[in-house]
């Protein structure tokens, strides 16, 4: 009787047994079409606007509504995103193994979900916090996924365009705590767009190979000898510097504030020149790993010059 039991029993364990890491990788391929990592730092740079606006607090229920609602909407960028370069994607070693290209997804499944979140997360910052920052976000998944995207493909200004979207996280931020936009949520719009570029140069750089390959003329494709990439990324870098200290000028820092930016700015341009001058992979490398660390720092500086000096 044991010995038949153990036998009935067998197949159940050994089909639960199969399913389960199923269930998991499929969880996992969701996810993955989200970009967690990339977009952390939407969520840092939507959670510094607010503060930034509101330095006594804002209630914790607006805080985590919006960081909920600018979550899902960034997931679903993310997600719609990858279901339109699913084909650019499996030309690229860097980017071949991802849900869609690697067939472990169905197209289908791909834009459902990046549409359910892209709506889930409009609606919950509509209802949730406010109109305009759901209008912001709005906008954020329109020119990523409607301009960004499309032109990729086709043009090595998408790079600029895309720095559009990517710099709208802190005003989403800025919104859900006001209402509004004003001059300084413009300014610290700015900060993240004259980022984004040395920042997105670099990685061009370091994966021209790739990009060539799948047919995405980015400049290092288009001008192999990495000038043009070199000099834009030490001129971006160069207005970044002013525009880092701006918002001193509409009162939202100090003195200590602008230290810090002219210290970490400083870097960034060092690491940049040398880039420029050499554009090899190692100075690349340094200038997008130094372009991670910068603005979280500077974000940090400004929010503790903001709230507590």
């Amino acid at each position: 009787m044991k010995h038949a039991l153990e036998v009935s029993v067998s197949p159940v364990a050994t089909v639960a047994r199969r399913a389960q890491p199923a269930v998991h990788g499929r969880t996992a391929d969701f996810l993955a079409l989200t970009k967690p990592r990339l977009n952390l730092l939407v969520l840092i740079t939507t959670l510094a606007g607010l503060y930034l606006a509101a330095p006594a607090g804002v209630a914790p229920l607006t805080l985590l509504q919006t960081l909920i609602g600018t979550a899902l909407v960034a997931g679903g960028a993310a997600a719609l995103n990858q279901v339109c370069e699913r084909e650019t994607d499996g030309l690229m070693r860097r980017t071949m193994r991802r849900p869609l290209p690697d067939g472990r997804m169905r197209v289908s499944e791909g834009m459902r979900f990046g549409l359910l979140l892209s709506a889930a997360g409009l609606l919950q910052l509509a209802l949730g916090v406010n109109v305009m920052s759901a209008a912001v976000a709005a906008l954020t998944l329109a020119s990523y996924i409607l301009l960004y995207t499309p032109l990729k493909r086709r043009t090595w200004l998408s790079t600029l365009i895309g720095a559009f979207p990517g710099a709208l996280p802190p005003v989403i931020g800025w919104t859900a705590a006001t209402g509004r936009i004003s001059v300084a949520a413009v300014v610290l719009f700015a900060i993240v767009f004259f980022w984004q570029m040395p920042h997105f140069l670099a990685i061009a750089w370091l994966y021209r190979e790739d990009y060539a390959r799948a047919g995405i003329p980015l400049l290092p494709v288009l001008e192999p000898d990495g000038r043009s990439t070199g000099r834009q990324a030490l001129l971006y870098t160069l207005v970044l510097l002013p525009v880092s200290v701006a918002p001193a000028l509409v009162h939202l820092a100090g003195p200590a504030y602008v230290a810090v930016a002219l210290a970490l700015g400083a870097a960034l341009v060092v690491l940049s020149v040398r880039f420029a001058r050499e554009r090899s992979t190692a100075t690349a490398r340094r200038l997008f790993l130094a372009s991670i660390v910068y603005l979280p720092l500077l974000w940090g500086a400004l929010v503790v010059d903001r709230i507590w000096l």
